[in-house]
Protein backbone atom coordinates (compact mmCIF):
# COMPACT_ATOMS: atom_id res chain seq x y z
CA UNK A 1 0.00 0.00 0.00
CA UNK A 2 1.11 3.71 -0.36
CA UNK A 3 0.10 6.47 1.39
CA UNK A 4 -0.19 10.57 0.67
CA UNK A 5 0.50 12.20 3.46
CA UNK A 6 -1.02 16.40 4.00
CA UNK A 7 0.75 18.58 6.48
CA UNK A 8 -1.34 22.01 6.63
CA UNK A 9 -2.28 24.57 8.82
CA UNK A 10 -5.63 26.41 9.71
CA UNK A 11 -7.31 29.07 7.71
CA UNK A 12 -6.63 32.43 9.05
CA UNK A 13 -9.01 33.83 12.02
CA UNK A 14 -10.39 30.28 12.32
CA UNK A 15 -10.72 29.09 16.48
CA UNK A 16 -9.19 25.36 16.73
CA UNK A 17 -12.79 24.09 17.78
CA UNK A 18 -14.31 25.30 14.65
CA UNK A 19 -11.12 24.18 12.48
CA UNK A 20 -11.32 20.76 13.98
CA UNK A 21 -15.04 20.01 13.74
CA UNK A 22 -14.93 21.50 10.08
CA UNK A 23 -11.85 19.05 9.00
CA UNK A 24 -13.82 16.20 10.53
CA UNK A 25 -17.61 16.28 10.30
CA UNK A 26 -17.57 18.04 6.61
CA UNK A 27 -14.14 17.29 4.90
CA UNK A 28 -13.66 14.07 6.22
CA UNK A 29 -16.95 13.01 5.22
CA UNK A 30 -15.80 14.21 1.27
CA UNK A 31 -12.78 12.65 1.62
CA UNK A 32 -13.89 9.31 2.56
CA UNK A 33 -15.61 9.26 -0.39
CA UNK A 34 -13.01 9.07 -2.72
CA UNK A 35 -12.83 5.98 -4.80
CA UNK A 36 -9.87 3.76 -3.84
CA UNK A 37 -9.43 5.12 -0.99
CA UNK A 38 -8.79 1.91 1.92
CA UNK A 39 -7.61 4.47 4.92
CA UNK A 40 -8.44 7.70 6.21
CA UNK A 41 -6.67 8.96 8.79
CA UNK A 42 -6.88 12.75 10.82
CA UNK A 43 -4.24 13.34 13.08
CA UNK A 44 -4.77 17.21 15.19
CA UNK A 45 -1.86 18.95 16.37
CA UNK A 46 -1.60 19.39 20.27
CA UNK A 47 -0.03 21.80 22.14
CA UNK A 48 1.77 20.02 25.52
CA UNK A 49 2.80 22.70 28.32
CA UNK A 50 5.90 21.21 28.53
CA UNK A 51 7.00 22.13 24.88
CA UNK A 52 8.30 25.41 24.02
CA UNK A 53 8.00 24.96 20.47
CA UNK A 54 4.67 25.45 18.26
CA UNK A 55 3.92 22.77 16.11
CA UNK A 56 4.94 24.00 12.12
CA UNK A 57 0.74 22.28 11.10
CA UNK A 58 -2.40 22.21 12.59
CA UNK A 59 -3.12 18.95 11.08
CA UNK A 60 -1.86 15.88 9.18
CA UNK A 61 -4.16 13.45 6.53
CA UNK A 62 -2.88 10.35 5.41
CA UNK A 63 -4.99 9.04 2.60
CA UNK A 64 -3.96 4.85 1.60
CA UNK A 65 -4.23 3.60 -1.05
CA UNK A 66 -3.66 -0.39 -2.45
CA UNK A 67 -1.23 0.69 -5.26
CA UNK A 68 0.10 3.77 -7.74
CA UNK A 69 -2.56 3.22 -10.19
CA UNK A 70 -5.27 3.12 -7.25
CA UNK A 71 -4.02 6.86 -6.33
CA UNK A 72 -3.80 8.36 -10.28
CA UNK A 73 -7.40 7.11 -10.47
CA UNK A 74 -8.28 8.55 -7.33
CA UNK A 75 -6.90 11.52 -8.61
CA UNK A 76 -9.41 11.65 -11.37
CA UNK A 77 -12.45 11.57 -9.62
CA UNK A 78 -14.65 14.13 -8.76
CA UNK A 79 -14.85 12.63 -5.25
CA UNK A 80 -10.73 14.00 -5.32
CA UNK A 81 -11.76 17.07 -6.89
CA UNK A 82 -14.44 18.46 -4.45
CA UNK A 83 -12.53 17.37 -1.75
CA UNK A 84 -9.49 19.38 -2.81
CA UNK A 85 -11.77 22.73 -3.53
CA UNK A 86 -13.36 22.31 -0.54
CA UNK A 87 -9.86 22.81 1.64
CA UNK A 88 -10.48 26.63 0.75
CA UNK A 89 -13.04 26.37 3.36
CA UNK A 90 -10.89 25.87 6.37
CA UNK A 91 -7.13 25.70 5.30
CA UNK A 92 -4.36 28.23 4.74
CA UNK A 93 -4.27 28.34 0.81
CA UNK A 94 -0.10 28.63 1.22
CA UNK A 95 0.25 25.66 3.82
CA UNK A 96 -0.25 22.66 2.25
CA UNK A 97 2.60 20.05 2.26
CA UNK A 98 2.25 16.89 0.10
CA UNK A 99 4.31 13.60 0.30
CA UNK A 100 3.42 9.85 -1.34
CA UNK A 101 4.91 7.67 0.70
CA UNK A 102 5.78 3.91 1.21
CA UNK A 103 5.79 3.04 5.15
CA UNK A 104 8.53 1.07 6.87
CA UNK A 105 7.95 -0.07 10.75
CA UNK A 106 10.76 -0.08 12.11
CA UNK A 107 9.25 -0.56 15.95
CA UNK A 108 6.51 -1.66 17.25
CA UNK A 109 5.60 -2.76 20.40
CA UNK A 110 3.53 -6.04 21.12
CA UNK A 111 2.03 -6.94 24.03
Amino acid sequence: MIKVVYCFRKRAGMSDEDFERYWRDVHGHLGARIPGLRRLVQSRAIRLQADTREPDFDGVAELWFEDEAALLRARASAEWTQSTQDEANFLDPSSPRYAVTEERTLFQFHT
